[in-house]
């Protein structure tokens, strides 16, 4: 699987064209599944926020990018379905768009509905994350960011990644998510991790991790 994780959705001409690059297409002639999910799991999730994802009216750009279709993959509904059904969509699909909001929330749903399990055969498909979306395919997203509570109870995410991610560097939306609270995380989660801020994507592929960036950002713990 090719991966985009990215702080704030595709928000220059960089990141646009590290995602047109892992698609090895235009965007117009590529389908997306969209979802929602991790936008109803935190204190402060409500119906407002999935809905602006979906329809592309969200400050981050990820549907409204110009693709040749785009459908809905809600995974709190996938229990319910047909697996051959819903795997097939997934895997006719270029990419995957997944929305921020709670990551263990969402990790929780991408166990529950076998999504989890379907990424590692997933090779020509891109995944696209924002926020929590990105941070759920790390090994721990940090106490910091735990909201929702997990049944597991830690703050252990998917591990499809080496690296923790901390978002929205320096935002004015987080006025606390500054670089001195990074680096106070990330001698908490004590491994690899990349501060990030909205202008900045982690690219990863089978040749390894690139950072994407008009903006701000730091590796933090290289050693380790």
């Amino acid at each position: 699987m090719k991966l985009l994780l990215t702080d704030s959705g595709v928000r220059n001409a960089s990141i646009l064209a590290a995602l047109v690059d892992l698609l090895g297409k235009p965007i117009a002639e590529a389908s997306a599944l969209c979802i929602p999910t991790a936008g109803y799991g935190g204190q402060y999730g409500d119906p407002g926020g999935p809905w602006r994802f979906i329809s592309g009216r969200s400050p981050s750009p990820m549907t409204e990018l110009g693709w040749k279709s785009v459908g809905v993959l809600e995974l709190t509904a996938l229990p319910g379905i047909d697996k051959e059904r819903w795997v097939s969509w997934v895997r006719e699909a270029d990419a995957l768009l997944v929305n921020g909001g709670d990551a263990l929330y969402l990790c929780h749903w991408m166990r529950e509905s076998g999504l989890a399990d379907l990424l590692p055969s997933l090779r020509d498909t891109v995944y696209v994350g924002l926020s929590a979306g990105s941070m759920v395919l790390t090994p721990r997203i940090g106490e910091d960011f735990v909201g929702w509570k997990p049944p597991i109870g830690d703050d252990s995410a998917l591990g499809v990644v080496d690296f923790s991610i901390f978002p929205h560097l320096d935002s004015p939306d987080c006025p606390e998510n500054t670089m001195a609270e990074a680096e106070r995380w990330a001698a908490e989660i004590m491994g690899p991790a990349y501060a990030i801020d909205a202008q900045t994507a982690i690219k990863v592929t089978d040749s390894g991790v690139e950072v994407v960036s008009e903006g701000h950002w730091k590796l933090l713990n290289p050693a380790v």
